[in-house]
């Protein structure tokens, strides 16, 4: 792992430790040893730093979001039930994100350029001529041909102008429990469940030898044969199935 920086953390050496010690340590934790909750959280923070990778390019400083999401690590372990047959970093993936998302829209006004602005404000416009004229919405092509501008411009400028929401924002109440936004939004490319496993894998890989690992890179990233792999390795394809079944079953107690 390159060494990263963060908060005066050199991330390449921050340790991993496999699960039965992991479980082991956090029964410690919960009988109130303080030098265990100070390892078990040195001990995770690999596990923050793959979080907060999801937040970059957010306007935040890389520190900032990395100690927040320390805070989260903290509730996590605080808030742990280990009758619960689910593994740590299970349980405390979501919690590292929500503490991250809860800072991002507590302290990040959202600053729209005057362009935009005047973009927008053109937009809408142009839409209202448009109703009153056809009688009927235009769609966005409509607008964006109106205006001569490319569709996605228009598009970038009028979502610029929305009122930011919670995704926590309740948007139904009955006599039983709210329904929040967040409800309502599926992204089956991003979903906290897809991350875990992300999560999950990569702490995985880094329990596999380095030839392990390249044969992997190999076969699953490079779509090389096996015998492509045994000539570039230097090893029999016999071995090179052997190693990579190994590897795969290695991967399959992390995911």
């Amino acid at each position: 792992m390159n060494k990263v920086e963060i908060c005066g953390v050199d991330t390449s050496k921050l340790p991993m430790l496999p699960a039965k010690e992991m479980r082991a340590l956090m029964l410690r934790v919960k009988a109130g040893d303080h030098d265990a909750r100070e390892q078990f959280i040195h001990s995770n923070l690999r596990l923050v730093l793959s979080v907060v990778q999801r937040f970059q390019n957010r306007g935040e400083q890389m520190d900032d979001l990395f100690q927040v999401g320390c805070i989260g690590l903290i509730k996590a372990i605080d808030n742990f039930d280990l009758r619960h047959d689910v593994r740590f970093s299970t349980y405390a993936v979501p919690m590292i994100i929500g503490e991250i998302r809860r800072h991002l829209r507590d302290n990040n006004a959202i600053r729209v350029s005057r362009s935009l602005r005047d973009t927008a404000y053109k937009a809408l416009q142009a839409r209202t001529r448009l109703s009153d004229a056809n009688a009927k919405e235009p769609t966005l092509a409509d607008i964006a041909k109106e205006l001569g501008l490319p569709e996605e411009d228009v598009t970038f400028a009028l979502d610029a102008i929305q009122e930011p929401v919670s995704l926590f924002e309740p948007v139904f109440r009955d006599d039983g429990d709210a329904i929040f936004v967040i409800d309502q939004i599926s992204d089956n490319k991003t979903s906290d469940a897809n991350w875990l496993d992300h999560i999950a894998l990569s702490e995985g890989m880094h329990h596999l030898t380095e030839r392990e690992m390249r044969i992997l890179k190999l076969r699953f990233f490079l779509g090389k044969t096996q015998m492509e792999v045994s000539r570039e390795v230097g090893i029999s394809q016999a071995q090179v199935s052997r190693l990579e079944k190994g590897a795969l079953r290695q991967l399959q107690k992390y995911v």
